[in-house]
């Protein structure tokens, strides 16, 4: 068991562990969670030789400001992040995203913020020293599930490395760049027939606004309130990430990793998940448009999406 760690300086906001999330556990209602952007979060876990699925650090707006103690780790940060590299002689490196570093007993990391972004990952190599819960290194913050009893990281925590110490460092970069773009594609929801015709038109024509009431749950928007002419209120059936219900009040709600596992708002469309990642990194006072593609559609630019993280993995040199 290594005693190499991180000592917590900062938490930073919502930062907790992810990995790919557990999705075996649906059918009693625990929900899959998961990485926000599922894209960087596993070109986090390359960059420095783990498994694709081992747990890093998930950090929103503003990440931690960590110590290392005990050791040397090689670690990378993805996203559209500001970060600095503390060095114990007081030396301080403008850090850049998609690369690996290493890091020397007490050194730290300093993660300022995101740009014009909300998540980005931190991974080290060989990952963290943190239990499994289901099978899975996710945490749940509103279900109080998963490692750290289901809570994001504190001010004074020590998070511990499995690797205690890199041996024959060897720096890896990747060229990565993503467009943020403002269309989100969907496919139909099962109660898209509950809307009005001008609801329909007016969620494919017309621009919603990405409110500030947004978190891992889901991203409230702001817009032309959509009109229910059934029920505005159905029996609770299941729901998936991506989900866009519409409760009373007629704004919309696109839901992400840690939804609920049924809900009883009418659903109007699913973001297709090739979106999902782009949807996610969205911006308070993001506007945004609604695209409509067919299931057959939706599949292919799932199948592009993944070829292209595949491709993005093979780059990494």
């Amino acid at each position: 068991m290594s005693d190499t760690y991180f000592e917590i300086l900062r938490s930073g906001i919502n930062s907790s562990i992810q990995d790919k999330g557990r999705n075996h556990l649906y059918h009693i209602g625990i929900t899959i969670s998961g990485a926000m952007d599922q894209r960087i979060f596993t070109l986090s876990n390359a960059l420095v030789n783990n498994d694709l699925n081992e747990g890093v650090i998930e950090f929103a707006h503003q990440g931690p400001l960590l110590k290392l103690k005990n050791g040397s780790v090689n670690f990378a940060i993805t996203g559209n992040v500001s970060f600095n590299i503390l060095r114990k002689n007081s030396k301080i490196e403008e850090g850049k995203c998609f690369q690996s570093y290493l890091l020397e007993n007490e050194d730290q990391i300093d993660i300022i913020h995101t740009k014009n972004s909300v998540f980005g990952y931190l991974a080290v190599e060989g990952g963290f020293q943190i239990e499994k819960i289901w099978d899975s290194y996710s945490v749940n913050i509103k279900a109080k599930v998963g490692p750290n009893n289901g809570e994001k990281f504190s001010v004074n925590e020590k998070i511990y490395i499995k690797k205690s110490k890199v041996e024959n460092f060897l720096e890896k970069k990747l060229d990565y760049s993503a467009l943020l773009e403002k269309t989100i594609r969907i496919i139909k929801g099962t109660n898209f027939d509950y809307f009005s015709e001008d609801a329909k038109n007016k969620f494919f024509n017309e621009e919603y606004l990405v409110t500030n009431q947004s978190d891992r749950m889901g991203m409230r928007l702001e817009g032309p309130k959509l009109d229910n002419i059934v029920n505005t209120n159905i029996k609770s059936e299941g729901l998936v990430k991506g989900v866009v219900q519409v409760p009373a009040d007629g704004n919309p709600i696109i839901l992400f990793s840690d939804h609920g596992s049924i809900g009883g708002y009418p659903k109007i469309a699913v973001v297709i998940t090739a979106d999902h990642d782009m949807t996610a990194q969205l911006i308070p006072g993001s506007k945004i448009k609604f695209k409509e593609v067919n299931l057959d559609e939706a599949e292919k630019l799932f199948k592009s999406y993944f070829n292209k993280t595949k491709n993005y993995i093979e780059q990494i040199k």
